[in-house]
This record gives C-alpha cells, structure tokens and sequence, in this order.
C-alpha cells in the first residue's frame, strides 16, 4: 500500500477529516490532500511527526512505498558530486593566477577565475539536477 492510502486509512481510522490533520501536524489542509492521493510526500520532520501521531514506525508507513523510499533514500552519486566543493575554489585560484603571471594581467581570466570559486559549487549542483532528469 502507498504511503498516501496508508496516510488517508490512519486519518479515517481516527475519524479525522484531512483538515483536522492538517492542524495537528502545523501544515495546511492541502499538503494532506497531496500526500493523500501521492502527488507529494511530507519532509522527514513531517514523517516523523506523522508517526508519533499515529503510533506507527516510519517503518510501517513507509515500506511499500517504493517512490517515497527513492526520494529519502541517500543518493550515492551526489556525494561524489559534493566532494567536488572544494575543487572550485583551487581551480578559480589557478586561473586567476594565470591571468595574473602567465597572461599579463588578464582581466578577463582574472573576472572568470573569481566567477569559477563563487559559483562552482551552483554549476555542479546544476548539472547534478539535469543529469537526474535524465534518468
């Protein structure tokens, strides 16, 4: 069963409408509804809360739910992705020193090398998404 008509089976047992849900977890009547038919899942903070409430184990409402599994689970490939951090700093440092010493005070090298240690880590954040998407 999916989380969502795992959600809306635990509510109704209550005798709870989804606004008096919505109200005892802080959030609005519409996150319910989307978690309720799987057009969206709660953040963890709200999974948790969920299973105090109910007294379920994040377990239990979460173990045939394939796709919400995916969306928490840790993605391996990103943490390749964020050792990459670092690298863009030494990289923008070794263009602006090439600007400076190798290319005779190159402004423009000089205007890139800085964008590279400001913006690096966003470009492979990037480029992280897109190649998500293509999966």
């Amino acid at each position: 069963m999916e989380f969502g008509n795992k959600l809306k089976h635990l509510r109704e047992q209550q005798g709870w409408s989804q606004d008096d849900l919505a109200q005892r977890l802080n959030v609005s009547r519409q996150a319910v509804y989307k978690w309720e038919s799987n057009k969206g899942y709660p953040d963890i903070q709200n999974l948790i809360a969920i299973s105090d409430l109910f007294e379920v184990t994040i377990d239990e409402l979460i173990r045939e739910d394939h796709d919400l599994q995916n969306k928490i689970s840790i993605d391996e490939d990103e943490e390749s992705f964020e050792q990459l951090s670092d690298p863009g700093f030494y990289l923008g440092l070794v263009i602006i020193l090439l600007g400076l010493f190798v290319f005779d005070n190159s402004s423009g090298l000089l205007i890139i090398g800085m964008l590279v240690m400001v913006f690096f880590t966003d470009i492979i954040q990037s480029i992280r998404s897109f190649i998500k998407n293509l999966k």
